[in-house]
């Protein structure tokens, strides 16, 4: 009998492997970082070497560490970093280029033609997105366009695209799988979220030849097997997902209405919108969630595109910690921030505001101000941006924020750690905020998906049960006081946007 699922987590940095048992409990964690590329300024690359070797060794290695066999594996899921643009040989498996990395701004230019000529509430109606180069459409026509005869090659079908769960099935199966979900396919600009497929007017749009585009497939479906020389023996390929959305089923947010919020280097907000795509009035992103044959779903998201990393720049910027673990004690040495709003708009602002040229601040200084106003004010700023989010979900839903299983915003990474940001997010939404026991959630989401699809876990309600809770953070403050600092926090943000 199977004793576990392995979920493959590719991220942005490092490729990391981590087995699941039964009960949901983590077995074993392996993880190996991979080098960034930089070749001009705003462009980041990644080899595509570098990312399948690094998944495959630690995914070797997570077996080994667990005493297990690839014999002993119910199934494989994939979570994947999204919108990161990989091209390859069909014939060979060598890729064409590097991969262009979903935070590359090479086609910003692009995108600003598409806003300036008024063709982005064509790509907004089609695909729920906006037109900016952190989605993969514009990355595909680049590199066709940019790189000697890879348009030619591509035309001929000797070419593959794929966002990097391709790529990464590609290999695991020794090239006998080109598939996506539509979690990932949602992502590209290519997809039409009404038809559920690549939309035809789009990729003559984006000059994209429909040879090159994977097969989307169902996240939970059994897709083939990998092939015996990666880990041993062939094992079941049963489950996709982008990174955000795997977080979001590890949640358990299965119903509509449910939120999850990753507290990471940035913060990516996601609720579960149901069966339908509900198009945002204010500012959030349409997505397909993780879908399943006979049950499609949606969400609608938001990114912040700094929070983890305003505590860094604290450490390295500014030299005013030591550890971003010295940050919980310093925001409780003081009853505020004395008046200090930091707006940590370093790349821009993202989700709601869309503003690539706002640059950060902090207002509000005075003489009494001490580096403990300071580190609760960049708290406190993670938890502002995400009411923010959570204020845009209440306008595009009518009014309603509040998830309908349970009254709370489940949370997870790093950041979550700090019990005085949990306790502050409660307060500036107004409903409880609920840590799990279990903090990998994209990767226990890849293994969910791919652990329903062959049979290992009975379906949702099983991992219902099985889930557990660290922690609930309930709201201390009242109404009045939420709104006045809210207000405080949108005039400190007018102060940025240009």
């Amino acid at each position: 009998m199977a004793q576990a699922v392995l979920a493959l987590d590719q991220g942005t940095t490092s490729s990391r492997a981590i087995l699941f048992d039964r009960a949901g409990k983590v077995l074993a964690v392996a993880q190996q970082e991979f080098a960034q590329h930089y070749p001009q300024p705003g462009w980041v690359e990644h080899d595509l070497h570098d990312i399948w070797r690094t998944q495959r060794d630690t995914a070797r290695r997570v077996l080994a560490q667990a005493g297990m066999r690839a014999t002993d594996l119910a199934a494989i899921g994939v979570a994947n970093q999204r919108e990161t643009t990989a091209i390859w040989d069909r014939r060979t498996g060598e890729p064409a280029a590097r991969a262009i990395v979903w935070q590359c701004r090479r086609t910003a230019g692009r995108c600003r033609d598409i806003r300036e000529r008024g063709q982005e509430p064509m790509l907004r109606a089609k695909t729920g997105l906006v037109a900016d180069a952190y989605f993969s459409a514009t990355k595909i026509a680049w590199l066709l366009d940019e790189v000697p005869g890879l348009r030619r090659r591509a035309e001929r079908g000797e070419l593959a695209f794929g966002t990097i769960d391709s790529w990464i099935v590609w290999n695991l199966s020794g090239g006998r799988l080109h598939v996506t979900d539509p979690s990932n396919a949602s992502r590209t600009l290519l997809y039409n979220l009404d038809l559920r497929g690549w939309d035809p007017e789009l990729l003559d749009f984006f000059g994209v030849p429909a040879s090159l585009l994977p097969e989307i497939r169902p996240s939970s479906a059994v897709y083939g097997k990998s092939d015996a020389g990666v880990l041993g023996a062939a094992v079941s390929i049963a489950g996709i997902a982008g990174d955000q959305q795997a977080a979001l089923f590890g949640q358990g947010c299965t119903e509509p209405g449910m939120m999850k919020n990753t507290y990471g280097t940035g913060c990516f907000l996601l609720v579960n919108t149901g069966a339908a795509p509900v198009r945002s009035q204010a500012g959030l992103l349409a997505s397909a969630g993780c879908q399943f044959a006979e049950k499609p779903a949606f969400v609608l998201e938001g990114a912040v595109f700094i929070a983890g990393a305003a505590v860094q720049w604290l450490r390295d910027g500014l030299g005013l910690i030591a550890q971003a673990s010295e940050t919980e004690a310093l925001a409780r040495s003081v009853p505020d921030t004395g008046g200090v709003h930091f707006v940590p708009a370093f790349v821009g602002l993202g989700a709601p505001h869309w503003n690539a040229d706002a640059r950060g601040a902090l207002t509000g200084l005075t003489r009494g101000t001490t580096r403990a106003h300071i580190v609760r004010a960049a708290l406190e700023s993670i938890a502002f941006q995400s009411a923010e989010l959570v204020e845009a979900i209440r306008a595009d839903r009518g009014g309603t924020a509040s998830p309908q299983r349970t009254a709370a915003l489940r949370v997870d990474g790093g950041a979550t750690a700090n019990d005085f940001l949990c306790q502050i997010q409660a307060d500036l939404l107004g409903f409880p905020v609920e840590r799990p026991m279990v903090l990998e959630t994209t990767a226990a989401g890849a293994a969910y998906l791919a652990g329903l699809a062959t049979g290992f876990w009975d379906g949702v309600e099983e991992l219902a049960a099985i889930r557990r809770v660290d922690r609930l953070f309930e709201p201390a403050r009242d109404d009045a006081w939420r709104g006045e600092q809210m207000e405080g926090w949108r005039k400190a943000v007018e102060r940025v946007l240009l």
